[in-house]
């Protein structure tokens, strides 16, 4: 079964983003090509019963098991060895990267109280988008009287674009709530 999104990018997006942008080829239109879900945890390094219910809570979001992060030189002032774990981070392609982003777009993202939209400057130079979510409790799947710590995560959305304009009208189209 093909996700919603995916269905809507063939069938909807695509021709708009052509007629748009004056592509000649339906490959040239930019898509996406994978999101990251990363969770950083300086405080797992002091316990490591915190980084392995982050990864149950990162997984159960995701759909997808993510991989522990580990430090890669030590730090005294924070009390980090090197080879320690500080977070988590997972890679989503293909069918399970639409389905979240769904669920992001239409779920996660008005949950968050006194939500305004997302700030459309958080594009890099090559046209891929990141955003911060401060607490894990927006999701669904999470049971929020479960949650042993609130953490953040950083979710970056990788895209085929050649400029930022053109990956904020695809983001755009899938109906990312962008600041007004």
């Amino acid at each position: 079964m093909t996700p919603r999104l995916l269905e809507r990018y063939k069938k909807e997006i695509t021709p708009k983003m052509m007629e748009k942008f004056g592509f000649k080829n339906t490959l040239q239109v930019p898509r996406l090509k994978k999101i990251v879900i990363n969770v950083g945890l300086g405080e797992a390094a002091q316990d490591k019963k915190l980084i392995d219910g982050v990864i149950k809570e990162i997984a159960t979001i995701a759909g997808q098991m993510p991989t522990a992060t580990t430090a890669k030189k030590a730090i005294a002032g924070f009390k980090i060895r090197k080879g320690s774990s500080v977070g988590c981070r997972v890679t989503l392609r293909r069918s399970r990267m639409y389905e979240f982003l769904d669920r992001l777009i239409n779920v996660a993202l008005p949950r968050i109280r006194d939500f305004r939209g997302v700030s459309a400057d958080s594009f890099d130079g090559g046209g891929n988008y990141s955003l911060g979510i401060t607490e894990q409790g927006i999701f669904p799947e999470i049971d929020v009287d479960k949650i042993g710590m609130v953490h953040g995560m950083d979710i970056t959305i990788v895209i085929t674009a050649k400029n930022k304009d053109e990956s904020f009208e695809l983001l755009k189209f899938f109906g990312m709530p962008f600041k007004r």
